[in-house]
């Protein structure tokens, strides 16, 4: 359950006060994150409560909504980052990803192989986070790009931008379920029109930007991969003896999507709360309960099925706790210094902007995504401090329009990574490239997503 709001921190109504803690305090958390290497636990924490004081806050009065946004943040979002890591844990653990990437490649000649890997990352990116992602895949694109002798560019960036694209536009990736829970958005409604929007960037930011990106970088050379590598990449277990099948790893990888947007449809076709089909599917539609049926699912179709007793599976789900503290830490503050803007009185006073200035919430809610994203280099701070500030520009929108504004500040936390992001240098260090090389790549791929997601969300926002 979550906890109950604290009454509103009392403050001042002058609006170039509330703009000036804004700025301050947004300018310290990037501070403290990109130059004092702060964690961005530490400066949320230290910014919601500068942001409180300027604002007027009293003293004793400082953290408390603080406190409140960190409590419901994680009580909402914490427990299904730490279900969708085992489920992420099971699939690596036991195979299940190389069955995936193994089984699409082995059926794609040479031409398709770009549109192979933007599928597999597609896939494998649905319950796994980005790092983790990153690790499981680049192994197997630098097989692929050696065994079938094609140019690095031309695969990695359809696997890079596969599992960028889920990260920022679809639910239950950590960015997308704090926006979705910020904004009071329908998350099945997110999740379907997130993977509307998906589908064409994917296309445009992976197969077909990997054309350009190809000539642009130049001949890479590929790093060296043993086999050992490839199939036990950093943070996984050792190969197992036998692997689940590929139709079984497929459907525990997509039971919580098919469930939740189970939902969403019910919601749409039945329209009746008190009918007992449409409670059945709000409840097994909900993230909670579909991410837990996908997780205990896969300790037997992926856990069960590589030969792991009841100990091993029980150490693999434990083991997957430890890495997504942090996670869970970064989004929970993220949830305070929210709280903290709309008790301040910031959210109104954006609404009240927003409205002199005749701009869209869906286009305000991804400049401020971008500007952030650019100052500390975090998509997940971008994404959670932009649903605060615009927050109140949902309350009174349908249901599809909020969905869309989710999906707006998702893409514009995606907006050009570069040398504040740690996603820049883990791509940068597996594919062996030069900072140069990886801006001219990963840099402008991620660009080229924020823009084409926005593009694409723009016009579909008036037609539905």
């Amino acid at each position: 359950m979550l906890a109950a709001a604290p009454p509103a921190l009392p403050h001042t109504d002058s609006d170039t006060q509330l703009l000036v803690a804004v700025l301050l305090s947004i300018g310290a958390i990037v501070l403290l994150i990109t130059k004092l290497k702060l964690h961005p636990f530490l400066a949320l924490t230290l910014g919601s409560g500068l942001l409180a004081a300027v604002a007027g806050a009293p003293f004793d009065k400082l953290l408390s909504s603080f406190s409140t946004g960190f409590g419901s943040t994680v009580a909402g979002v914490g427990l299904l980052i730490g279900l969708g890591a085992m489920l992420g844990k099971l699939l690596a653990d036991s195979g299940g990803a190389n069955i995936i990437a193994d089984t699409v490649l082995s059926r794609s000649g040479p031409k398709a192989l770009p549109w192979a890997m933007a599928l597999i990352a597609a896939v494998l990116g649905l319950p796994l986070f980005f790092e983790v992602g990153v690790v499981l895949l680049i192994p197997i694109v630098l097989l692929v790009a050696r065994r079938g002798n094609v140019p690095l560019m031309r695969i990695g960036i359809p696997a890079l931008a596969g599992l960028s694209v889920l990260h920022g536009l679809v639910p239950p990736h950590p960015g997308p379920l704090v926006a979705v829970d910020a904004l009071k958005a329908d998350l099945g409604v997110t999740l379907a029109l997130g993977l509307l929007i998906a589908v064409p960037t994917l296309v445009i930011a992976g197969p077909l930007f990997a054309r350009f990106a190809e000539r642009w970088v130049g001949p890479l050379a590929i790093p060296d991969a043993t086999a050992q590598e490839a199939t036990t990449p950093a943070g996984t277990a050792a190969k197992p003896d036998r692997t689940p099948s590929f139709g079984a790893v497929l459907a525990t990888i997509l039971l919580p999507v098919v469930l939740m947007l189970g939902k969403a449809l019910a919601d749409v076709v039945i329209d009746d709360p008190k009918a007992l089909p449409q409670r059945v599917f709000d409840f097994i539609g909900s993230p909670l309960i579909a991410l837990l049926a996908a997780t205990l699912l896969g300790m037997v179709t992926l856990g069960k099925a590589a030969g792991f007793d009841k100990a091993r599976i029980s150490d693999t789900v434990g083991k997957s706790l430890g890495p997504i503290a942090g996670i869970v830490f970064i989004v929970g503050a993220g949830g305070g210094f929210k709280q903290t803007l709309i008790d301040v009185g910031v959210g109104s006073a954006v609404s009240e902007w927003s409205s002199k200035w005749h701009i869209s919430a869906l286009l305000l809610g991804w400049l401020i995504a971008v500007l952030i994203r650019l100052a500390t280099g975090s998509a997940t701070v971008a994404t959670i401090t932009a649903a605060g500030i615009v927050a109140p520009l949902a309350a009174d929108m349908s249901s599809t329009h909020a969905a869309l504004l989710v999906l707006a500040i998702g893409a514009g936390s995606l907006f050009f990574s570069h040398v504040n992001d740690a996603g820049f240098w883990l791509v940068k260090e597996y594919f062996g490239m030069s900072v140069g090389q990886t801006l001219k790549s990963w840099s402008v791929m991620e660009t080229v997503i924020s823009v084409v997601a926005i593009v694409l969300i723009m016009p579909l926002s008036l037609v539905i």
